[in-house]
């Protein structure tokens, strides 16, 4: 009795994963600084591949956690407070990108870029039609995010597990399509990422952005997978419920880059 549980908050073992993680993460990162000053890629890849194994392995014990019970009310207060401070996070970081391509566009004589010419975006650019390719894209990745709120009402409002897969299933399927339009436009560009400052801000904006749409597809489609498993219930869905914050998120951030990078950047 001394020992019986009286609360409902969940106390972790211990675990190799927070130390585990943050080598991984260091090794690539020394890897990357590396492979900048070409001694190659291999040592990131093996940081990069720490960090996957990581990832699934202590996100596979945060799932065991939840089908034993361990998720009380309390606990998936504090998985949400978590999740949003996340996505604060992601807000700031695509913030200073946005603050880069402003600065440059409207201020685009400077110490750092004098061969610009006080014009944007600089001379010899031929910035993208944003009402071809980019504007299909932009609907696609809307429709992408209404049909993760469709599965996400058929779950909570209706306890529909059918509805819910399909919707997930076109989801997913979207973002797939987004990410391979973003790649044949890539394919396409007539500036680099080196060279300009215009190609520079260009990529690593939009080019982050299809990161993270990867990372939500992907997101997606281990809800899909934990679905067909019978997981996931109206009452206890945050990795699910993450999910499509994480979706709504991507969708916001694309909306602002196609209205300042492609139509007013332009």
């Amino acid at each position: 009795m001394a020992h019986a549980k009286n609360h409902d908050y969940h106390i972790l073992p211990p675990s190799l994963w927070p130390l585990l993680g943050s080598l991984a993460g260091f090794v690539m990162l020394f890897g990357a600084v590396k492979w900048m000053h070409d001694s190659g890629p291999w040592v990131f890849l093996i940081g990069f591949v720490g960090v996957l194994y990581v990832m699934f392995g202590w996100w596979a014990d945060v799932v065991a956690e939840s089908q034993v019970g361990d998720h009380t009310p309390v606990v998936r207060i504090g998985l949400r407070y978590g999740f949003i401070l996340f996505i604060m996070s992601e807000v700031m970081f695509f913030a200073a990108w946005f603050w880069s391509f402003f600065k440059h566009a409207m201020y685009p004589m400077g110490l750092q870029s004098p061969a610009i010419d006080g014009v944007w975006p600089p001379a010899g650019i031929e910035t993208f039609d944003p009402w071809h390719l980019p504007l299909i894209n932009t609907l696609i990745l809307l429709c992408s995010g209404a049909a993760a709120t469709w599965a996400h009402h058929a779950l909570v409002h209706e306890n529909n597990r059918q509805d819910m897969k399909w919707g997930l299933i076109l989801a997913i399927a979207l973002g797939a399509i987004f990410t391979g339009f973003q790649a044949y436009e890539y394919s396409h560009a007539s500036f680099g990422f080196s060279g300009n400052i215009y190609g520079a801000n260009f990529f690593m904006a939009t080019g982050f952005h299809g990161f993270h749409v990867i990372v939500g597809t992907i997101f997606l489609f281990v809800c899909l997978l934990r679905l067909t498993r019978g997981h996931f219930t109206p009452e206890k869905h945050v990795g699910f419920e993450a999910a499509a914050w994480y979706w709504h998120f991507v969708d916001v951030v694309w909306l602002f880059l196609f209205a300042a990078v492609y139509i007013w950047g332009a």
